[in-house]
């Protein structure tokens, strides 16, 4: 069985002193490839050094996640854009809205996802979606600008049925966690209505640990848990999760890259 992490900061200070046994530790489950999604101007040495050190297993993204757009904005999208003409990476990622913490920068936040996703759509690569408390605006903002040829992951997602239905339409695919082992999340109820082409496996890994892990450091081995629930509210195989979400991450990704 061949899994694949769609979107896990395992270059975090979480991880570096037990990195090795971390992959280690996923590959004993099936997990052969963790894409990385950058954050700011900090995350970059670290996250494309962990590429570095693992090639073909661990893969970077370039973006500005929208928690870190603030007064210096500007600067940090000029850096993202430097990096996206320099060398290439699987995604820009990760871009979007962020209104849970903050909405003094909301503005600016709109305006770096729409720079973001229009450098997408220039080197022609995916885009990976952070929207948290935010969703509505992230499907309106990816509708004005899919052309045909967009195409990403709403990372995270824990919306609706409705919400789902909008994203499929769009041909984005979603991004499906630890979260979805949370009873109060109705996650596993939404499941049900989408079908398995449009989802793709992730940890977010050190955040949404799943249960029976909850509360705990999160990392890509637990995407068994992600797997097992997922079957039983899609009442299909987990050879069948494992099989299509696999299938869907290198189809949008590349399964070189």
């Amino acid at each position: 069985m061949q899994i694949i992490d769609t979107h896990t900061h395992l270059y975090l200070e979480e991880f570096q002193a037990d990195i090795d046994e971390v992959l280690t530790r996923a590959r004993a489950e099936g997990v052969t490839r963790f894409y990385l999604p950058n954050v700011d101007s900090s995350s970059i040495p670290d996250l494309l050094k962990l590429e570095e050190q693992y090639p073909g297993e661990c893969v970077a993204m370039m973006g500005l996640h929208p928690c870190y757009v603030k007064e210096n904005a500007a600067d940090e999208l000029k850096l993202v854009e430097e990096w996206l003409k320099k060398r290439p990476f699987a995604a820009v990622g990760e871009i979007g809205l962020d209104y849970y913490w903050d909405k003094t920068f909301a503005a600016e936040q709109k305006d770096a996802f729409r720079k973001q996703i229009n450098w997408a759509s220039e080197l022609n690569l995916p885009i990976v979606i952070h929207s948290r408390d935010s969703m509505q605006d992230c499907i309106d903002i990816v509708k004005e600008h899919q052309n045909g040829k967009l195409r990403g992951i709403f990372h995270c997602f824990g919306g609706s049925a409705e919400e789902a239905k909008q994203i499929m339409d769009l041909g984005f695919l979603m991004g499906i966690g630890g979260v979805v082992t949370y009873k109060k999340s109705g996650l596993a109820e939404v499941l049900s209505s989408i079908p398995l082409e449009y989802l793709v496996l992730e940890t977010d890994a050190p955040y949404l640990t799943p249960v029976p892990f909850r509360g705990k450091r999160n990392e890509p081995s637990y995407l068994k848990y992600v797997v097992d629930k997922m079957s039983e509210a899609m009442t299909i195989s987990v050879e069948e999760i494992a099989a299509g979400t696999t299938s869907n991450a290198q189809k949008l990704f590349g399964s070189s890259k």
